[in-house]
């Protein structure tokens, strides 16, 4: 699904901070607050500062939202000596809510590079293709979860079920589709043969943070990060570039190494992506 679209959105507003559990209320004293605007999925995000200390973010949410909130908190733990990763300042479950509070990265987003800078654009796709293939060189037997397409599709027709999914976001190439049309799509494209590599699961623009020079420095929104097929990576991340034009494609196959990519595989990762 994409991230963005053509509208003016901020992608944050000033706020006052929300009622907090005790021990980060007083954490949390004398931080400015902002709402983040984009990719929240389900889950209020925060930006805090304060000039005598580091940016930080914190998550909340509840129910689908917590374990979501609580599955990123695990997996930050699980990168944090493997990948540039937020570093986890705090992590509360109570009453089925989820806190995360993480250390803000530096640099800014690879969208917002992107866009502020189209001039530079082979040149920072380049970078975050050679930093993707870094990711799936990770060895896979030590990462405990899993994210195979298998378990995905699981999911997916649980959130068909109970009429989660929601067609207004899809994509272009599907606007106008059904969920259940999607459904019956990705069961046409089956059996699918993976090559399977220590994958984030939305490897989107917004979740990459570059500096000047257009190194990528750090991932952000590890939530559904396991375990699966590379080209659900290289699908979602493929599919965010087109807003900056198609020979980007080309740009990011050369530099992960691919000569000839799997587009079935593309187009499979992308439908089933737009099921979450």
């Amino acid at each position: 699904m994409t991230d963005h679209d053509e509208s003016d959105t901020p992608r944050e507003v000033p706020t006052e901070a929300p009622e907090l559990p005790q021990a980060l209320a007083a954490r949390l004293a004398g931080y400015a607050w902002h709402r983040n605007l984009v990719g929240e999925a389900g889950a209020n995000i925060h930006r805090l500062h304060r000039t005598d200390s580091p940016a930080l973010y914190l998550k909340h949410g509840d129910g689908d939202a917590a374990i979501a909130i609580a599955d990123e908190f695990a997996r930050l733990q699980w990168f944090a000596d493997r990948w540039p990763v937020p570093r986890v300042e705090h992590f509360e479950w109570s009453d089925g809510s989820a806190w995360l509070l993480t250390r803000a990265l530096p640099g800014r987003t690879a969208y917002e590079w992107l866009e502020d800078d189209p001039d530079r654009a082979e040149a920072i796709v380049t970078s975050i293709g050679r930093r993707l293939r870094d990711l799936h060189q990770l060895p896979v037997d030590p990462c405990p979860f899993n994210a195979n397409h298998r378990l995905q599709l699981d999911l997916a027709r649980q959130r068909l079920d109970a009429g989660l999914i929601d067609a207004d976001d899809f994509d272009d190439a599907r606007q106008g589709w059904t969920p259940q049309q999607v459904w019956e799509a990705l069961g046409a494209m089956l059996p699918l043969a993976e090559d399977p590599v220590v994958s984030h699961g939305d490897f989107s623009l917004d979740n990459l943070l570059m500096n000047e020079d257009g190194d990528v420095v750090g991932v952000i929104d590890l939530g559904r990060a396991g375990v699966a097929d590379r080209y659900r990576d290289l699908a979602i991340l493929a599919n965010c570039l087109d807003e900056f034009g198609p020979a980007l494609r080309d740009t990011l196959f050369s530099a992960y190494g691919i000569a000839e990519p799997d587009l079935r595989k593309l187009d499979f990762h992308l439908l089933l992506d737009e099921c979450f």
